[in-house]
């Protein structure tokens, strides 16, 4: 308890003194976990609502895919996207490895199955419902898709937030790819883990609690604005 005391305190100095270090590797954490949300958010929720509302041929075996990968190790993710990415591999000549590049891209593998997954059953649920609202309204495609996703709002938010959640706590893809270079890729959960290594525990116990409090607020934020729309 003593420990966690004095990490308690040590977040509020971190803070109040604006460290330079702390604020850089936050900065980076947010812009990988943003940035890979709304790439996997940009593909995940068409593909899902698309997904919803026809039936094709191995749809089953698809959705069977998509739950197995919504729970896929970050570390295998993270060797994926390694793989493909070092100089042998196939997109090699990008030169993507030890990037926030390819931190992003190993954070979007991860999201992407999750908002896929919770978009299709969101969409499920009220597919039929907005396709005859659609009809009865004589609604065109544009139409019909701005309706979805007005009534899948909240189902969609609830998507965001388990994405987000997962991107910003995410440490073995991220190591894997990014290599936690000083000023470069480094970002909180990496820095918390090297913290730990070193022996470092009340910093680490301190850049924790900011990462926790960072959660904390961006989902308050989208929670509140989930709400909002509600009421």
């Amino acid at each position: 308890m003593d420990l966690i005391g004095k990490g308690i305190r040590e977040a509020f100095f971190l803070i109040i003194s604006l460290d330079a270090e702390v604020f850089e590797v936050v900065g980076l954490s947010l812009w990988v976990s943003l940035s890979a949300l709304f790439l996997a958010g940009a593909g995940a929720v068409p593909a899902g609502i698309w997904i919803a509302g026809h039936s094709f041929r191995g749809k089953h075996v698809l959705m069977r895919v998509i739950y197995t990968l919504m729970g896929m190790p970050p570390v295998l993710g993270g060797l994926l996207v390694y793989v493909v990415l070092m100089r042998r591999g196939p997109l090699g000549f990008l030169r993507l490895n030890y990037t926030p590049a390819a931190m992003i891209i190993a954070q979007t593998l991860l999201i992407l199955p999750i908002l896929l997954g919770l978009t299709i059953n969101a969409a499920q649920e009220k597919e039929e419902k907005i396709s005859r609202l659609a009809r009865t309204l004589g609604a065109g495609r544009l139409d019909t898709a701005l309706l979805f996703l007005f009534e899948l709002r909240y189902g969609l938010m609830t998507a965001v937030i388990s994405g987000f959640s997962r991107g910003i706590s995410e440490v073995g893809a991220v190591m894997i790819v990014g290599g936690n270079i000083e000023g470069k890729t480094r970002v909180m959960t990496t820095y918390i883990s090297q913290l730990k290594g070193m022996g470092n525990f009340e910093r680490a116990v301190a850049v924790g609690l900011i990462l926790l409090a960072l959660s904390f607020l961006i989902n308050t934020l989208l929670y509140g604005c989930q709400r909002g729309r509600r009421d």
